[in-house]
């Protein structure tokens, strides 16, 4: 097949039928409104002593403008309908605005703003069971592998194609999945049970290898259905290849530039040094 509407469809976030305009504007909507609500705490912690960094806000305005971009207009350089567009659309919507968002903090934002007592429902609410499993690093890896893996090597891109409402929810597990595997493997905001720095690399090595399979198998059309010609697949599967690597190069950036090494006492006197004073 050479791509007819229903790729178009999908590949540049213009779901069919009103009803499925409807699904995509909703998310933005709500988006809007929390990240108009985050500016409104920005600005009173500003008027404080601590103030609130202003990169952080620039992340977010970043993130949501990307995200908008993405899924109202046309991404890159690529004609309405061509599956390398949507492919851009994949890596901005599920990786690149995702990590922009974390990268804003809103939850030390909110925590900072909350009541103590409220601070601590938050807490509480971190730390039980079911929170604590769906933030492991582990889980939030299968969710962000496992959203592109189920679209491209099943039925679900010709469904979501066809079906707005179908194509909406597949953005928003994109967005949800990619937040989440950035906030917990390198965010700035405290996360429930988060291993260790070089435990999280591990994760973030086992995600650019998973990347790497998925696009490899897309290029080479195994076990894909798509319809979309082999030209666009095969550029797809490229940015797949290449996107996310440097989407996942740049979280262990973050990661990496954000670890601070304990050091015991007890090390400190093997080796004779301590800190220098402050």
């Amino acid at each position: 097949m050479t791509g007819g509407s229903p790729v178009g469809s999908l590949a540049h976030g213009s779901p069919a039928g009103s009803v499925g305009m409807i699904g995509t504007a909703l998310p933005l909507v709500v988006l809007a409104g929390g990240a108009a609500g985050y500016l409104v705490l920005a600005v009173r912690r500003r008027r404080e002593a601590l103030g609130w960094p202003a990169a952080r806000v620039g992340c977010l305005l970043a993130g949501v403008g990307l995200l908008a971009a993405a899924v109202l207009r046309p991404v890159g350089p690529f004609p309405v309908g061509d599956f390398r567009g949507h492919m851009l659309q994949h890596l901005t919507v599920g990786m690149v605005a995702p990590t922009l968002l974390v990268l804003a903090a809103p939850m030390t934002l909110l925590l900072r703003t909350l009541p103590a007592a409220g601070g601590r429902r938050l807490g509480r609410l971190l730390h039980r069971r079911p929170v604590r499993l769906l933030t492991h690093p582990v889980t939030a890896l299968a969710l962000t592998l496992g959203g592109p893996a189920v679209l491209y090597f099943s039925a679900l891109y010709r469904v979501a194609a066809a079906d707005g409402t179908v194509h909406a929810a597949v953005h928003l597990h994109f967005l949800l999945a990619g937040y989440l595997f950035a906030w917990v493997v390198a965010g700035p905001d405290p996360a429930p049970h988060r291993p260790s720095v070089p435990a999280r690399l591990v994760v973030l090595g086992v995600a650019v290898a998973g990347h790497a399979i998925l696009s490899q198998m897309l290029y080479a059309g195994q076990f894909t259905d798509l319809p979309v010609p082999a030209g666009q697949r095969r550029g797809a599967a490229e940015l797949m290849y290449y996107g996310g690597d440097l989407a996942t190069l740049a979280l262990a950036v973050v990661l990496v530039g954000r670890w601070r090494p304990r050091v015991s006492s007890a090390g400190r006197g093997r080796s004779g040094t301590s800190a220098p004073p402050r």
